[in-house]
């Protein structure tokens, strides 16, 4: 019998499974899924605890209980990975063997890795809403809050969702305004890069977008301490942003057992994958899903979906020594919630950045448009993915392949002389 064992049991490792399972008798293939803990967390549920839209408790459900019938879960941390021998080591002291390793152990944050950033004033004055924890520390700090600065600061790229940092802006205004204070919050939007976004035409958007709300941006800020006494972020050129409250999105990075485990992963831990086959570059007998990869790809749900179909795909072609299909294209799709019940959506992969039109078709969702029913699709989404995607089971009408039917091209805006 074929031995695969994927490495964690979030979105990637967990619809891998499930697919496999679906695809495959049990007498064919025995899976064994891997996480350090029972707690499968909805993570773009993390950004609406903030603003008291939803509770951590409504967000995490157990990871076992996600999994088919005839998977095995087996809890424990990941010590290290042995390529030349094709074994997992437990932290319990449990060996497993495999034919087929999947790596689907995401990012993690690395908020030591920021000088200040842990110290005095972390959890006081200053948040970040990319845990269930922190998320609910700060909804209990926004709801107190009576005025004055509100900074939310990227640390650095790549970070899971890298459109929830603009959602928590647009959010802090709605709130603001509902609680009738806005005219007393001051809110920037502090990030690395040169703009609102990493792609141009949604970058111009979302930053006009930021204007119009009056969210101060600023842009190539990259921060090297954060002084949580005194209220200020502080750059490696030296500019500094001073702060009242202050969300903080962490450093990222691959989990810690990567770097034990010879071969695996570069230097912050994720694992070389190939952009189209997502068959790692360590071993032809390993794959990665999700956040974990290194690919060009945004590091959000809706990417681990689409790995998924080219993933398991291509799991079955390696056990049957055929050649891998090159199935992946980066397509990613993400709802951005604007406040006051409207959002956005984007839809992009490794060649086509985000473009007006419709979606999946002529007829269909409004992109880079805000609108209501945009706004009801991100809600309807946490449904999916509990009883579609996590399933294995694909959306109606949504493949896995970025759709170019309702796109309007447009002319990218022009860069600035450096």
């Amino acid at each position: 019998m074929t031995q695969i064992v994927i490495l964690g049991g979030g979105t990637g490792g967990t619809l891998a499974a499930n697919r496999l399972r679906r695809l495959h008798p049990e007498d064919e293939l025995d899976i064994v899924v891997v996480d350090q803990d029972d707690r499968h967390v909805y993570q773009p549920g993390l950004l609406f605890v903030p603003f008291g839209l939803t509770h951590p408790e409504d967000i995490v459900r157990p990871r076992s209980r996600q999994l088919h019938s005839g998977i095995t879960y087996k809890q424990s941390p990941i010590e290290r990975v042995d390529i030349e021998a094709n074994e997992v080591h437990l932290s319990d002291g449990t060996t497993l063997g495999y034919d087929v390793l999947i790596v689907a152990t995401g990012a993690v944050l690395a908020p030591e890795e920021t000088d200040g950033l842990t110290g005095p004033g972390w959890m006081e004055r200053v948040f970040t809403f990319y845990t269930p924890e922190g998320a609910a520390a700060l909804e209990e700090a926004l709801s107190a809050f009576e005025g004055g600065r509100v900074v939310l600061n990227v640390i650095d790229m790549p970070i899971k969702c890298p459109v929830a940092p603009l959602e928590f802006c647009f959010l802090a205004d709605w709130y603001f305004s509902e609680r009738g204070i806005r005219d007393k919050v001051q809110l920037t939007y502090v990030t690395p890069l040169d703009g609102a976004f990493t792609k141009p035409v949604a970058s111009k958007r979302l930053g006009n977008m930021l204007a119009d709300k009056g969210v101060e941006l600023v842009t190539e800020f990259n921060t090297g301490e954060v002084d949580g006494t005194g209220g200020r972020l502080i750059s490696y050129d030296g500019r500094e942003v001073e702060f009242d409250l202050a969300v903080v999105i962490p450093l990222h990075s691959g989990p810690a057992y990567v770097e034990r485990s010879p071969g695996l992963g570069d230097e912050l831990n994720f694992v070389p994958t190939d952009d189209h086959t997502l068959q790692s570059k360590a071993a032809p007998n390993i794959f990665v899903i999700g956040d974990a990869a290194n690919v060009p790809a945004s590091k959000a749900g809706s990417v681990t979906h689409f790995e998924g179909e080219t993933l398991v795909e291509n799991v079955g072609r390696h056990l049957a020594d055929e050649p891998l299909m090159p199935g992946f294209d980066g397509h990613a799709n993400c709802f951005i919630e604007s406040g006051f019940h409207k959002a956005l959506l984007i839809d992009f992969n490794y060649d086509t950045e985000p473009l007006p039109g419709h979606y999946p078709g002529r007829i269909g969702l409004p992109l880079l448009k805000e609108s209501r029913l945009n706004h009801l699709g991100k809600l309807m989404f946490q449904w999916f993915y509990w009883h579609s995607l996590l399933p294995g089971r694909d959306i109606p009408g949504i493949g896995a392949d970025m759709p170019k039917a309702g796109k309007t091209p447009v002319k990218e805006p022009e860069r600035s002389p450096s």
